[in-house]
This record gives C-alpha cells, sequence and structure tokens, in this order.
C-alpha cells in the first residue's frame, strides 16, 4: 500500500475529533472518503499531511513511518495536500503561485525540471496559460481551483490529498474537474479524495470510506457502494444526479465552538457544534 492510516485519533484541544480511523490506499489508486460536514474528514487529511498533530495511532507512505513528521518534510516525500477553499496567494500572479508549489525543489536545484512541469500544468490547465500573469484573487473560483491543483502538481507529488475540490463550482466546471481527477489517475497519480460530491467521488474512485463522527463506519469498492440504497438515501441524494449539500462551517469551527463550549460548561452545544448539517462533504 502507498498509503496506510492505523487507528488514527487527533483533536481540537479538548474535543476529539478522530476515533481510531484506519484506511490504506493502493499505488495508483484513487480512495474516497464521504461522509456528513463535520464527521473529521478535513481532520483526517490535516492529520495525514502533517498539519495537525495525532493524539494516537500512525501513518505510513511507502512503507515509512511518517507520524507526527512535520508537513514540508512529509511534501518532500512526495505527500502534498490541496487544501479546502483553495488557500491560493491571492496578491500574486498564477505563474507566481505555480513556481510556489515548486519551492522545495527550487532549493534543490531542479530549475529544468521543474520548467518542464510548469508546461505540462498548463497542458493539463490551458486557461492556466492565458491567465498566467493574472493576480490569483481575480480569478473565478473553478479557475482558482485549477490553479491550487496546478501548485499541488508543481511539488511533483507521487500522492495527492484533495480537500473538497468541488466546492462553490458550477455543475459542468465540476464535470470537468473530475475529467482532471480521471485523466491524473490514468498518469499514475495515487489520490486520497475528500469530496462533498458522493457521488461523483465515487464514481471517480476504486476504493471507497464512510466517515460518521470520526470513525470509518463503511469500506468497500466504490462501485458497490455507489449502487448501496442506504448509502444512496444518506450521501447521494436518493436518485437525484445533481443534488448538492448545503454549505457549513469547517470542522475547525464546529470544534473550537465545541471545545468553548466544553470549556465554559454549556452542555447545550454536542459534538459537531451548534448546527446540525447533514449533507454529503
Amino acid at each position: 500500500m502507498q498509503l496506510k492510516v492505523e487507528a488514527l485519533r487527533a483533536a481540537y484541544g479538548p474535543v476529539q475529533v478522530l476515533h481510531g480511523v484506519s484506511l490504506q490506499v493502493g499505488a495508483g489508486e484513487i480512495a474516497t472518503v464521504i461522509g456528513a460536514n463535520g464527521a473529521g474528514k478535513t481532520t483526517l487529511l490535516r492529520a495525514i499531511s502533517g498539519l495537525l498533530r495525532p493524539t494516537a495511532g500512525r501513518i505510513w507512505f511507502d512503507g515509512q513511518e511518517i507520524t507526527g513528521w512535520p508537513p514540508e518534510r512529509i511534501v518532500a516525500l512526495g505527500l502534498v495536500q490541496i487544501p479546502e477553499r483553495r488557500q491560493l496567494f491571492a496578491s500574486m500572479s498564477v505563474e507566481d503561485n505555480l513556481y510556489l508549489g515548486a519551492y522545495l525543489r527550487l532549493r534543490r536545484g531542479e530549475r529544468r525540471a521543474v520548467e518542464e512541469d510548469l508546461k505540462r500544468v498548463y497542458e493539463l490547465f490551458p486557461r492556466l496559460r492565458e491567465r498566467r500573469r493574472q493576480i490569483a484573487g481575480t480569478l473565478s473560483g473553478g479557475e482558482q481551483q485549477m490553479l491550487a491543483i496546478g501548485r499541488g502538481l508543481m511539488a511533483r507529488p507521487r500522492m495527492l490529498l484533495l480537500d473538497e475540490p468541488s466546492l462553490g463550482l458550477a455543475p459542468l466546471l465540476v464535470q470537468e474537474l473530475f475529467r482532471v481527477i480521471r485523466s491524473l489517475r490514468e498518469q499514475g497519480l495515487t489520490m486520497l479524495l475528500v469530496e462533498q460530491n458522493a457521488r461523483q467521488a465515487l464514481r471517480a474512485a476504486d476504493r471507497a470510506y464512510v466517515m460518521e463522527a470520526g470513525r470509518i463506519v463503511r469500506e468497500g469498492p466504490a462501485v458497490e457502494l455507489l449502487e448501496d440504497p442506504t448509502l444512496q438515501a444518506a450521501y447521494l441524494g436518493g436518485s437525484s444526479p445533481c443534488w448538492t449539500p448545503p454549505s457549513s462551517p469547517t470542522e475547525a469551527d464546529h470544534y473550537a465552538r465545541s471545545a468553548r463550549a466544553a470549556a465554559s460548561g454549556n452542555a447545550a452545544v454536542g459534538e459537531h457544534g451548534d448546527r446540525g448539517d447533514h449533507a454529503g462533504g
């Protein structure tokens, strides 16, 4: 397995979010994690990529344990996260954002290889070539997502962690996004996909996991989960292929509120904060 997560636990302050999560992703696979907002999916990616230190459990990448490693060391190993809501350098140009994705490689003197990868990103996303001098913050949502993925690819990853890549995109752009994801898989890139559009994620993935309240409650081949009537009702919006879940605060917001409530003794606020969101991502 290229990625293996075993009994992973993680918390925001006093509030435990992940409760013994285990999963694996084989080389060249797309694995997806689906579940309601606040289930712990983003927290899982943050723990894998080193942005949040696990409180227990172990993580292996290509047979090497990386539990507790700092993010820059994990990126250097080839495990790269595309964050939720893009998180671009909004005041910088498209091309400068792309070069920042290759920052560690440029420091190692890989200028020629970086330039070759820049050409590949422009071939994958021709719109970015057209916009290369444009300020990133002025791009459309779809263009910003292209740039976020392109920036990740500039690190020459062996595996991508994608956090809600279709969030806020129009249906046609979602279709194009998943075309790119499938194309990257055909090129041999391994991916772990957290996605609010559960139907599209299951169609693109080889392996799938369902997360509830910080635990994996179901796993199996993605095609089997896609056809499961119970999951269709819970996460796929019944028979509607265009169902989109409502927006909600991030997991960090949920758990920050819960932590504050716990500290103040406010028992009225539950584990997932003061909202009862029911969404597919």
